[in-house]
């Protein structure tokens, strides 16, 4: 097969592990960066073009597309799909599961584990949006941050009020989350492969630290999941419409709470914890997966 993976950056350790990994099993790979991309969408025959040239097509196409590129990024991915290439995650599932507040709402529908969360607008509704949440401490969360960027605890309902009100007076789109406290600053990363959890860690914050991103400076380790976690990571990514996902999980006293479904998520963690070969799971999954137009929206949406 030939295939594409959308990277801005070759030398990524995800992007190299894909690459390593699918030529070790005979394909042609080909890392093109989104953004030098360009589409000729017309009612006759729709193409994709870089440096002045018309691209070939590809049997598959994995996505790494940064949040700070969803926009492009999936529109590139979109004319793809169009073309009839088989996307590992595609174009609409991976904005569905980057609109933060849109994906626990999908979620809660499916009566998936969540952190009780708020989002409200108006300053005046900041008293019983915290009371909604159980109060303080408590978690606020930009709808547009990574990578635990954006994200704050505050220990007191003075704090939560404060903070809520600044990110409301830079208008700036905020959800409050109830503080998991028995998780200890740790979460689970899921990785979610089809049907299949096939690997997972668990990701600790450093001391002083509520945030268990590794990019922060969070440790991982290897972890033995529950059925329940299991069950519950599946099903988050499927409610996503992934394929392939990251699902972060929080132990609480009463199960298994989703935090986030992450449509890129980072293969050098997850492999050096576990060290399973995950980047030649996901070329598997094509090899079993990958036909022509075999996608459920055919790009639309």
């Amino acid at each position: 097969m030939r295939i594409a993976i959308l990277s801005r950056n070759a030398k990524l350790y995800s992007t190299r592990r894909l690459v390593e990994a699918a030529e070790a099993r005979g394909h042609t790979v080909d890392v093109i960066d989104p953004l030098r991309c360009y589409m000729n969408i017309n009612a006759r025959e729709s193409s994709m073009h870089m440096k002045g040239k018309d691209l070939p097509y590809f049997d598959a196409v994995i996505p790494r597309i940064g949040a700070s590129i969803t926009f492009f990024g999936t529109a590139v991915l979109r004319q793809f799909e169009m073309i009839g290439s088989y996307p590992v995650n595609e174009s609409v599932a991976i904005s569905r599961s980057r609109d933060k507040l849109r994906s626990l709402q999908l979620l809660s529908r499916k009566n998936i584990g969540l952190p009780t969360t708020g989002f409200a607008s108006q300053p005046q509704d900041i008293p019983d949006l915290i009371d909604m949440v159980g109060g303080a401490p408590l978690v606020i969360k930009l709808l547009e941050g990574t990578q635990g960027i954006g994200v704050v605890l505050a220990e007191t309902r003075q704090a939560a009020e404060s903070v809520i009100e600044a990110f409301m007076g830079l208008e700036s789109h905020i959800m409050v989350q109830e503080y998991i406290k028995e998780a200890g600053g740790a979460d689970i990363r899921c990785f979610v492969i089809g049907d299949k959890v096939i690997a997972a860690m668990k990701r600790q914050a450093k001391a002083g630290e509520f945030r268990s991103n590794l990019h922060r400076g969070g440790t991982a380790s290897l972890v033995k999941l529950t059925a329940a976690e299991r069950a519950t990571a599946v099903k988050a990514a499927k409610t996503m419409g992934l394929n392939v996902a990251g699902v972060d999980i929080l132990r609480s006293n009463h199960g298994p709470l989703v935090m986030e479904v992450n449509s890129s998520p980072g293969l050098e963690g997850i492999e050096g914890a576990t060290g399973k070969d995950v980047a030649s799971e996901i070329i598997a999954f094509i090899e079993k997966n990958a036909k022509h137009q075999r996608t459920r929206t055919k790009g639309r949406g």
